[in-house]
């Protein structure tokens, strides 16, 4: 049975969620989880929150999904235990290092991928298996042929996002919040900047970054049909009435009541954002998506009525079987059991000789059945009743009481997963002598002959460009050590385009490739390349480098949301690389941003998205894909604090050319060499100073 899982914010809305006919619940445990903006639960409440689930048949998902640094380990440690302690069903989560962590701790506790990893063709899929989940989360970008291809082969559970908010970014990928304002969207403190308005290359009057929220309420049967396990709600955030109205229409729609004008009405009323998007599903992303909130008069019947769902009485949803034996001269024996091994018996007197009326198995039906009130609704009930016997309806209903209330106590036992100390990390300050250079570059205009000169230890460059200039990139290669890079993202329906060019890369003799999904190590390895770790993994901690060790990482990027005290602290089993200098990508989009402006597929200059404040924001096309990175408006620039940046352990320093020309270009290769001061207003220290929430 596919699995309908709904966001439970606080208790109330947990208990709207079940009662309104959720199979599961997501929540959050203190502050390292997505949203820590949610009322979240403590310990205690949390042990509640798992016996309310299970004694009616519900599971509970334990939300540990944001990135956690070294000094917050422990603190994953005691979540952790206190999770186990408390027999919640699964955990999800973001960090590698936290994944390791969990492994070690409580190794027998299911883990699944949070779309915070990005995980989004079938490779990624398999990857997260490797690694001992459970179950992934994939992005909410996939189209259903994407969805289809993943699910066709899945070794493990998937679940995906069917109603709520989307993000323009891919999941993980963004840190618009955290560059802009500290507020880190992979720390759970998202400020939402892309509900703001912006202009393009002009006044912010427009709102180009913010979607309609998802709605697949039409395709249930097809995600259905391709074995998808689990279907999520998104909306921790949102309150209990929400809850109870779209888990009902939703728990409807699963039970074939097909949706009618009418649920999609109570949709919007609850929540919306000038309506509802499927587009993702059928691969067409575009401005049609582009939705805000419109404030308007509450609904008050409608989540009057909601409310009532959830407070007015129990929903019958455990199946459960009874079992009543009646015979003269012993005492009446009633057995309920459920359909997960749990079974409870009571007895109660001798019942008399029938006086006028004998009992019959209609009363007995009658009485025992009668579970209003229960989480219990009985399906089946054997009656083995002698003739001529007389038991009194209190009775009756007493022994149904009692069996059922020994049920509960059954259902709601805690049942602990054993636990393990954790192994320590084992410390490496990385190297002692001066980091090196690397540099990394957009495209074919940035490949000037300064370049060919500046020493650098690797030079990452786009697949394309290194096809198109093979001349170049021999006379490069004599120069530093080449390695491909290539898109973040690459569904399953990109894959054949881009392994053939990873293999005519290799051809041309170049060994090495940068990775910033766990998606693309399998193809990696199985094509020959050593691997080094970008951005994108966000390697936020020591366990996660360890675990890219482990995984036969040959180098590692730190986060551009660490700061330079969290990096010397590190513990470096692998070379760890530092980006210096650039414009840092502050979102992945699925959907074109420079076709959304015009219309027509333009992408080759450069457009900017203008913000409330003036500030401009670059928009580049992601390699040959029609997808979008924004770029912060300010140059990242450590090219002056080399001295400083020496004591971190750090093996290279990276520059990234992204909007650059060749003469800029060049201009930075010669700052880094003669070490020039940042020039205040054009440039930033990123977050490597100030750190983020």
């Amino acid at each position: 049975m596919i699995e309908l899982l709904s966001p439970a914010g606080s208790m109330d809305a947990l208990r709207a969620a079940v009662q309104c006919g959720a199979d599961a619940v997501y929540l959050g445990l203190g502050s390292l989880n997505a949203r820590s903006g949610a009322k979240n639960f403590t310990p205690e409440e949390l042990r509640e929150a798992v016996r309310f689930c299970h004694i009616r048949g519900a599971k509970v998902h334990l939300t540990l999904n944001t990135l956690t640094s070294d000094r917050e380990l422990d603190t994953a440690a005691k979540l952790l235990r206190v999770a186990a302690n408390a027999s919640v069903d699964a955990v999800i989560i973001q960090d590698l290092g936290i994944v390791k962590l969990c492994r070690q701790i409580v190794p027998d506790l299911p883990i699944h991928a949070s779309t915070q990893m990005s995980i989004h063709s079938l490779d990624g899929v398999l990857q997260a298996a490797e690694l001992g989940l459970s179950r992934v989360v994939l992005a909410r970008e996939l189209s259903r042929d994407n969805l289809q291809a993943i699910a066709a082969r899945s070794p493990i559970e998937l679940e995906v996002f069917v109603h709520g908010a989307l993000c323009m970014c891919y999941s993980g990928q963004c840190y618009m919040s955290a560059v802009i304002g500290r507020r880190s969207g992979n720390r759970g403190a998202c400020a939402q900047p892309c509900r703001l308005p912006y202009g393009y290359n002009g006044h912010a009057d427009r709102y180009p970054l913010s979607l309609r929220d998802n709605c697949l309420l039409d395709h249930l049967q097809e995600l259905k049909d391709m074995g998808i396990t689990s279907l999520k709600i998104e909306g921790r955030m949102k309150r209990p009435e929400y809850v109870a109205i779209v888990t009902n229409i939703y728990r409807n729609a699963l039970d074939s009541i097909r949706p009618t004008q009418e649920d999609l009405r109570q949709l919007e009323a609850a929540f919306s954002r000038q309506g509802f998007s499927d587009a993702y599903w059928y691969g067409n992303p575009g401005r049609e998506m582009l939705g805000t909130r419109q404030e308007g008069t509450e609904d008050k019947k409608l989540f009057a009525a909601a409310r009532a769902m959830y407070e007015s009485g129990e929903r019958e949803r455990v199946p459960v079987n009874m079992d009543i034996t009646v015979r003269a001269n012993a005492s009446v024996s009633l057995t309920v059991a459920d359909h997960d091994g749990n079974q409870a018996t009571v007895t109660g007197s001798i019942p008399e000789k029938a006086r006028t009326r004998a009992l019959t198995e209609d009363e007995l039906s009658s009485r025992l059945t009668r579970t209003g009130g229960t989480p219990y609704r009985c399906v089946e009930l054997h009656a083995h009743l002698e003739d001529g016997l007389s038991l009194s309806a209190s009775e009756l209903n007493g022994l149904r009481r009692d069996a059922l209330s020994q049920l509960t106590a059954l259902r709601g036992r805690e049942t602990p997963y054993a636990l393990h100390e954790a192994s320590p990390i084992d410390p490496h300050s990385g190297q002692t002598s001066a980091p090196g250079l690397t540099v990394q570059i957009s495209n074919s205009a940035q490949l000037t002959k300064e370049l060919c000169k500046c020493g650098a230890s690797i030079i990452y460059v786009p697949a394309p460009v290194l096809l198109e200039q093979p001349e170049f990139t021999a006379a490069l290669a004599k120069a530093a050590l080449l390695a491909v890079t290539f898109p973040r993202i690459v569904t399953d329906m990109e894959l054949p385009r881009l392994r053939k060019q990873l293999q005519d890369v290799y051809r041309l003799g170049i060994r090495h490739a940068l990775c910033g999904n766990i998606g693309h190590l399998r193809m990696l390895r199985e094509l020959g390349f050593v691997v080094h770790g970008d951005f994108g993994l966000n390697v936020f901690n020591s366990r996660a480098v360890h675990t890219l060790r482990d995984m036969g990482l040959k180098t590692a990027t730190a986060s551009i949301e660490m700061t330079l005290a969290q990096l010397r602290d590190l513990s470096k089993p692998i070379d760890m690389e530092l980006i210096a200098y650039g414009r840092l990508p502050l979102m992945l989009t699925e959907n074109c941003l420079i076709r959304n402006r015009t219309g027509t597929c333009t992408c080759g200059g450069v457009v900017k998205l203008t913000d409330r404040t003036g500030e401009d924001f670059p928009i580049l096309r992601d390699c040959d894909s029609c997808r979008s990175v924004v770029l912060n408006g300010k140059k990242l620039w450590l090219l002056d604090k080399k001295p400083q940046l020496s004591r971190l352990g750090l093996w290279a320093l990276r520059l990234l050319f992204t909007t650059e020309n060749a003469g800029q270009v060049n201009s930075v290769l010669r700052a880094y060499r003669d070490g020039l001061e940042m020039e205040p207003g054009v440039c930033t220290r990123g977050l490597y100073l100030r750190g983020v929430e």
